[in-house]
């Protein structure tokens, strides 16, 4: 398993790389970045993704085994030692310095002032909250909980809030701060920050929980409290709720996630896009609001099926049969209870409690990323969390900073909540910083969508001294960077976020299947409870519990990872094998950009535009089909395209190539 280390952080304190190395380990195990137990690489890997010498890999592994941080089995590998852990937000490395201060510890002579190891000296080491730890080494501690938070699944603790007289708590949801339900009596109304609603004698209302960390949305005393948004429970307990939009097709038929995508233009009537061909040519269309004028303007695309014998470079998922169904299965199992017992069981609009644990814990081991479960907020698809923290943070009339090119979901997202697009350039290296004049910036890091570029740390470190300037939030996506087979992993912008800047957003869409509609965002513990407040006013109950809590399983047995490592296997090579096929045939034409991660190969055409538009029309004829990339961008430039190859197996890639060949040859012999 990948997983990031601060080494550049390293590099600027230490003159040798192996001290450099040495010290991001050793802040990686005593933060519990990388917790006991954890397999580290070989000594040859670890030379090969820090570019060290294999004697210098050694020398880190001893130094560190030496010191009682890591420990060797014969036959198995290296791993880090149960306890390195300090644990207990006192104990944790100062963030100028990266060092650690803890009572009974001494440093050792490692390195320089600011970054030296630390030792134990002498006697037991006592964890914070957890059992003390043996001679010599620091004890393994329990995170100290947050007041009136619950520390297990079995206890729910509430924290500031009470039953008025009169009312009853009748549950709560296991595990968070201020997880309670309340039941009003005598009529009041209570308006808690999630803007649901009851009122009337004997309503019931289902209060949202603050999390650890956060605001407790409730008011100590059974107060009301009135924050926007709401959604109503009727008088005969059935529920009236907003929720998402479906995509329908031209014909009134609901669309299916798939492969190539067909564009439903904004100016369709109302009886297009229901498929209402038969209401009478004199009924007038109803007047929308000015956001679903925005909504009727802009382009959304709907995805279909590719069609029989079209070989689809567009993004359609994972090839049948490479994913691990049986395992999966067994996890649904799981997580529907014994004879279904667990069916019917409610979770708060964050999302199910065990699957946030399980993402952080892998977020922490191959991002670097340190958030409590607390922090996470799941959504149905990491689209869905875009649109509501664009909703949240940005005012109507306000600039956002949106890469260029860049997802076209993100800058439709913007244009549609009523602001204004500031587009950022983009160069070999990823977007380019400038002082812009906005306050929110969409960004992709670790691969720019859609040219795979990556981000330079010196850039990195820039954006996050804009953000701090201007006092302004930036949102990563992370879409696609689980599959990496070349090169060492990228330490996103969330892990050098000091100042609570960033919104990390991920997504199990690509790394799974594409019907998991799954995402989530690690959010500033400032941003929780709007955001939750947000998604409970789409969403009182989450979609997909039952999924989530399969999820949660699956990552916690093992069978992510295993299928991680496999998938990103097979995709290096399938990349590989398209890269060198396009490089081969079709090179004098396409020139394919270098990447070492990702789900999709980005290539600029070298010829004209007009002959792009006819050799896009020649490959459809052939059989083939491809996305053009002018999709992703604000500003007119030169023409590109997107190859997508998860789903497409050696001799799929080949026949594809060898028809897009063709479709070449198709137009130099009519021009």
């Amino acid at each position: 398993m990948n997983f990031i280390l601060p080494y550049e952080q390293y590099l600027d304190i230490y003159h040798y790389k192996y001290l450099a190395l040495y010290h991001a380990l050793r802040t990686a195990i005593l933060g519990g970045t990388l917790p006991g137990g954890t397999r580290l690489p070989s000594t040859r890997k670890l030379a090969e993704l820090y570019q060290l010498s294999r004697g210098s890999a050694s020398q880190v592994y001893d130094m560190l085994l030496a010191d009682g941080y890591i420990r060797t089995e014969r036959g198995r590998g290296t791993f880090v030692s149960e306890g390195g852990f300090l644990g207990g937000d006192d104990e944790r490395p100062d963030a100028g310095s990266l060092a650690f201060v803890r009572p009974g510890v001494e440093r050792d002579s490692y390195g320089e002032s600011g970054g030296s190891v630390l030792k134990v000296s002498g006697g037991s080491g006592a964890g914070g909250n957890g059992n003390a730890g043996s001679a010599g080494n620091a004890g393994n501690s329990g995170n100290a909980g947050n007041a009136g938070s619950a520390e297990s699944a079995e206890s729910g603790g509430s924290a500031g809030i009470s039953a008025p007289e009169g009312d009853r708590v009748f549950g709560r949801w296991p595990g968070e701060a201020g997880c309670s339900v309340l039941r009003n009596g005598g009529g009041s109304e209570a308006d808690a920050a999630d803007g649901i609603r009851a009122s009337g004698e004997g309503r019931e209302c289902r209060g949202l929980s603050g999390v650890a960390g956060g605001a407790v949305p409730w008011n100590g005393g059974g107060s009301e409290k009135d924050v926007g948004g709401s959604v109503t429970w009727n008088g005969d307990g059935s529920e009236t709720e907003t929720g998402g939009s479906v995509p329908w097709n031209g014909d009134g038929s609901g669309s299916d996630a798939g492969g190539a995508s067909t564009l439903v233009s904004g100016g369709m009537t109302a009886e297009g896009v229901l498929g209402y061909g038969n209401r009478p040519a004199a009924a007038a269309p109803i007047t929308l609001s000015s956001w679903g004028e925005r909504l009727m303007e802009r382009q959304l695309t709907v995805y279909g099926q590719v069609g029989d014998g079209l070989i689809s470079f567009r993004s359609s998922g994972m090839q049948a049969g490479q994913f691990p169904y049986a395992e999966w299965r067994s996890a649904l199992n799981y997580a529907g209870g014994k004879r279904g017992g667990l069916l019917n069981s409610y979770c708060p609009p964050q999302g199910d409690e065990g699957l946030r644990r399980a993402i952080a814990a892998h977020l922490g081991i191959t991002r670097g990323i340190r958030a409590g479960a607390g922090q996470i907020v799941l959504f149905s698809g990491s689209m869905q969390g875009i649109v509501i923290l664009t909703q949240l943070l940005l005012e109507q009339g306000s600039c956002a900073v949106v890469e260029d090119p860049g997802y076209h979901g993100i800058r439709r997202a913007v244009e549609i909540s009523g602001g204004k697009l500031l587009p950022g350039r983009v160069d070999a290296e990823g977007l380019v910083p400038e002082d812009w004049a906005a306050r929110l910036l969409f960004v992709t890091p670790s691969r720019q969508f859609p040219t795979g570029a990556v981000l330079p740390l010196e850039r990195r470190r820039r954006l996050l001294d804009w953000a701090r300037r201007h006092e302004a939030v930036i949102i990563e996506d992370d879409y696609d960077s689980e599959f990496r087979w070349g090169g060492r992993p990228i330490e996103p912008l969330k892990a050098l976020d000091r100042e609570e800047r960033v919104v990390y957003v991920g997504s199990f869409s690509n790394s799974m299947f594409f019907g998991l509609r799954v995402g989530f965002a690690v959010l500033p513990p400032s941003l929780v409870a709007p955001v939750t407040a947000a998604k409970a006013l789409y969403e009182p109950l989450p979609a997909g519990q039952l999924e989530q809590r399969a999820l949660a399983r699956f990552m916690g047995t093992g069978g992510y990872s295993r299928h991680l490592r496999r998938m990103t296997r097979i995709y290096g090579e399938r990349a590989q094998l398209l890269r060198k096929l396009l490089t081969a045939q079709l090179g004098d034409v396409l020139e394919v950009l270098p990447g070492d991660a990702g789900l999709h190969l980005y290539a600029r055409w070298l010829r004209s535009d007009a002959e792009f538009s006819a050799f896009r029309a020649a490959a459809l004829r052939r059989g083939t089909d491809f996305r053009d990339a002018a999709l992703y961008r604000i500003r007119p430039s030169s023409a590109a395209a997107c190859f997508s190859f998860a789903h497409l197996d050696a001799a799929a890639l080949e026949e594809g190539v060898n028809r897009l060949l063709h479709a070449w040859k198709d137009v130099q012999n009519r021009s």
